[in-house]
């Protein structure tokens, strides 16, 4: 990730977007926080990799959102979707059924947004989940082989599948919820991760949920609440190093 410093376009929402980039750049990565319609064409190619966040759409944004898929579709770039809340609204779910057909690489989300993703009876309130990781995983897997994308179902312990493979990743801590855009950054890490080791995109998607869960845990045991966890986060991602991560990743084939 640092010898390569991917560029990773980023089309979040206004509330995660300083946050994102900071996640980037700690790690390692290089963000351009870019959205416009008019501009994706021309930009969207010289990235490596693309995240797309759904948080607070609007009709510009979504145009901007499908015309850089459509861009990185059309220059064999990955490209990772969080279907933000996607359940809540007609209006988000046309959107992302809009998306999916641009053929994400990774789809990001909590168990309520992949369940309802995926045509299944979910209980989300608004952006956060209202269901178990484990009520979402057989439609974690059947999103997965019918979109050819790996899938992602994050929360307490996450899991990750490819509709064959599929892992657990235990690693995190209970303070990362408490703190807003944290999901939304870990969608722009995933894409950062893909760009680097596209060859295997669920094994780079489960190396980025199990970096960003240790950088958590080792926050919060300096942090006194979730605002010096925010900045002990940042800090974390940014002294991770290859050998801290393999001691300190807990993951299980599932």
């Amino acid at each position: 990730m640092r010898a390569r410093a991917p560029l990773v376009q980023c089309i979040t929402n206004f509330v995660a977007m300083n946050t994102a980039a900071n996640v980037l750049l700690a790690a390692g990565a290089s963000p351009a926080m870019l959205h416009a319609a008019e501009e994706t064409l021309e930009f969207t190619p010289l990235a490596q990799a693309l995240s797309i966040n759904i948080g607070t759409p609007s009709p510009h944004w979504a145009a901007g959102m499908k015309a850089a898929a459509g861009a990185a579709r059309a220059a064999g770039l990955p490209w990772v979707l969080d279907p933000v809340a996607v359940g809540a609204t007609s209006y988000r779910q046309a959107l992302c059924g809009d998306l999916l057909a641009l053929e994400p690489a990774v789809i990001r989300g909590n168990a309520s947004e992949i369940l309802a993703l995926a045509g299944a009876a979910a209980r989300g309130k608004g952006a956060d989940s209202a269901d178990p990781v484990e009520a979402a995983e057989a439609a974690a897997r059947a999103l997965a082989q019918r979109s050819w994308a790996v899938v992602a179902v994050t929360g307490p312990v996450d899991y990750v599948t490819d509709g064959t493979r599929a892992w657990r990743v235990h690693n995190g801590d209970p303070m990362m919820p408490k703190v807003t855009a944290l999901g939304c950054s870990l969608t722009a890490l995933v894409a950062a991760f893909v760009a680097v080791e596209a060859a295997d995109r669920a094994e780079a998607t489960v190396a980025a949920l199990a970096c960003f869960g240790l950088a958590g845990e080792i926050a919060a045991r300096g942090a006194s609440g979730p605002g010096s966890f925010a900045v002990a986060l940042i800090d974390a991602l940014h002294a991770m190093t290859p050998e801290a991560l393999d001691l300190g990743a807990r993951v299980e084939p599932s």
